[in-house]
Parts: C-alpha cells; sequence; structure tokens
C-alpha cells in the first residue's frame, strides 16, 4: 500500500480517534492472538486448528470484499498469485507458527515476528529493487541482538535442552521458517500484479487456497478431523477467524490509507507489548536481567530501523505487524 501522490497521508493528523482507535484496536487484538493459539494447540492436531480457523474466516473475508464493493472476479494472473500468496502466508507461515508455539513462549513467537521487517526489506530489495538505509540495517542489527538474548533465556530454561537447544531450538527453528514464509508473501503480493488486485479481494482468495491445503496436509499428517469438545477452543477459533483476521484486516488497511505503512509499522511494537504482557501474566514467563535488556533492546532496535525505513523512497510492501 503507498501514500497518496500527493503526501495525505504523511499530513494526516495523528491524535485523533479516527487513528488512534483502529491503532490501539489492531494492535490489542493481534498481540492476544498469539496466546489465543495455544489453546488451540492443547490436545488438538496444530494442523486442524489452522484449517478450522481459515475455514471460518475464509467465507466472512470474502463477505467483507462484498460489503466494501471490492472486485471479486480475479484474472488468471490474479489468481496464480493468489494460490502462492495463500500457500506461503495461510499455509506456511501459519501452519509453522501454530507448530512453534508447542516449544516456545508465544510472547517470544511474536517478539521474533517483530523482525518481519528484516527478511521483507531484503527480499523486497532483491525482487523488486527497492533501496535499504544505513539506519535500518543499524535498527536490525540491534533488534536481533535483543531478540537473541531472548531466545538465549528461552534456551537456558527448557528442561530437555541440548547441543542446539532440545525443542526450544526446534521451535525457533520453525519460527523462523513462518518468517520467511510471511516475508515472500508480503513481497510477492506487491509485484504489479498483486498492486491491480483489490487487497481484501486478494487476501480472501488466498485465504480460500491457502485453506484448501490446510485440509490436504491436516488430512495427511494428524489423521481424521478431530471434533474438540471445550466450548475454550470454539471460542478461540470464532476469536482468532473473526476478530483477529476478519476485522482487524480493514481496519490495518485503513490507516495504511490514512498514516501511511511507515506510521502503521509501528502498531508492531504495541502487538509485541501486549503479547508479552499476556505470556507474563497467563504463561508464566519470568523475566531476568537478561530478558530485560533484550526486550529493551529488541524494542529500540525496532524503532530505529522503522524510522529509518519511513525516511526512504516510499515502498511498496508495507511492514506488516506480527499478526496472528
Amino acid at each position: 500500500m503507498r501514500a497518496n501522490a500527493g503526501g495525505s497521508t504523511a499530513d494526516h493528523p495523528l491524535l485523533t480517534p479516527s487513528v488512534i482507535v483502529p491503532f490501539l484496536l489492531t494492535g490489542t487484538i493481534w498481540g492476544s492472538t498469539w496466546y489465543v493459539i495455544t489453546g488451540q494447540i492443547d490436545g488438538v492436531p496444530a494442523a486442524w486448528s489452522v484449517f478450522y480457523r481459515f475455514a471460518l474466516a475464509t467465507p466472512a473475508l470474502f463477505l467483507v470484499a462484498l460489503l466494501m464493493k471490492r472486485r471479486i472476479r480475479l484474472t488468471g494472473p490474479e489468481h496464480q498469485l493468489a494460490i502462492f500468496v495463500g500457500l506461503a502466508q495461510f499455509s506456511g507461515n501459519f501452519l509453522f507458527v501454530y507448530h512453534a508455539e508447542l516449544y516456545v513462549t508465544s510472547g517470544i513467537v511474536a517478539l521474533m515476528f517483530g523482525l518481519l521487517m528484516v527478511p521483507n526489506a531484503l527480499f523486497a530489495r532483491g525482487f523488486l529493487g527497492e533501496r535499504v538505509k544505513g539506519g535500518f540495517i543499524l535498527g536490525s542489527v540491534v533488534a536481533i541482538v535483543g531478540v537473541s538474548f531472548l531466545l538465549f533465556h528461552e534456551w537456558q530454561a527448557n528442561p530437555d535442552a541440548g547441543v542446539i537447544g532440545g525443542n526450544v531450538g526446534w521451535g525457533i527453528a520453525l519460527a523462523m521458517l513462518g518468517i520467511l514464509a510471511a516475508s515472500i508473501a508480503n513481497v510477492v503480493q506487491a509485484n504489479p500484479t498483486g498492486r491491480g488486485v483489490p487487497m481484501v479481494s486478494l487476501l480472501a482468495w488466498a485465504m480460500l487456497y491457502g485453506t484448501a491445503f490446510d485440509l490436504g496436509f491436516a488430512l495427511l499428517t494428524a489423521g481424521p478431523p478431530p471434533i474438540p469438545e471445550r466450548p475454550e477452543f470454539w471460542a478461540g477459533i470464532v476469536y482468532l477467524a473473526l476478530v483477529g483476521s476478519v476485522v482487524t484486516f480493514p481496519l490495518h488497511y485503513n490507516l495504511v490509507r490514512q498514516i501511511g505503512a511507515g506510521r502503521t509499522a509501528y502498531n508492531s511494537i504495541l502487538t509485541i507489548s501486549v503479547a508479552m504482557l499476556l505470556s507474563t501474566v497467563l504463561e508464566g514467563y519470568r523475566w531476568t536481567p537478561l530478558t530485560a535488556i533484550g526486550m529493551g533492546l529488541a524494542v529500540l532496535g525496532m524503532v530505529l530501523a522503522l524510522r529509518a525505513r519511513r525516511k526512504a523512497a516510499p515502498l511498496q510492501t508495507s511492514e506488516r505487524s506480527p499478526s496472528r
């Protein structure tokens, strides 16, 4: 998403209800989704939880596209793009993340996804020719060091830690694969074909194709679909599908139109803060001097990187919040 040609997004007032309310809502909701996922993988195969979520979210997102009066029909090349984005974003990305949270604290996975801007910038540089500022590189290095402190603590705290961190090492690897999948989807959708499709329509079709793959993957790897009896599971599915996906995406992209992708990207800091707060209160995450320093460096680095990216030439890819 790009700013208007006249630069109106840069001049849009920030301290207004039309900006503050959706900014706080999306950040808080997306921050909470990371913890809600932990309830979806408790006794239920992660693959089936991913499928249930998007089986509900897909028709709702098509309905949003219709209500927003966006074009639904896609051309052949646009459908090909939707398939690719769906496999990367709504299959690979989410399957990796759900499985990663089996081994790593949800807030830590959310914090790792705050680094999504790094592969976004690298892929955009390689495939779209976008420039990378020195300040962005410096901020990214600081953020990576901070996240590394938190991951080192997670590795130390894991009772099964081995040479590569045991289960935590596996969870970190899965989260990194999820970040790469999400970044590929972000960059690919910004090509000329993707820019010609209404974003909500592209997401709806991509989610449909991704959901179809999720169904096949779940059947092959987890067997017949389970029918969880816990009301909390289905309440979580509804929350993740409708509130965490369908409600927040229009709010997010409306913010991008109003204040620009650069400013909207600061939403990721709020998302991470909410995720870590919930991990502390509900998952018993214990802070140490090392993790406190790591969190501070991670946030500082992300702010530095985002400020540098905002000063760069207008970008085609938006720094998507670490939403789940």
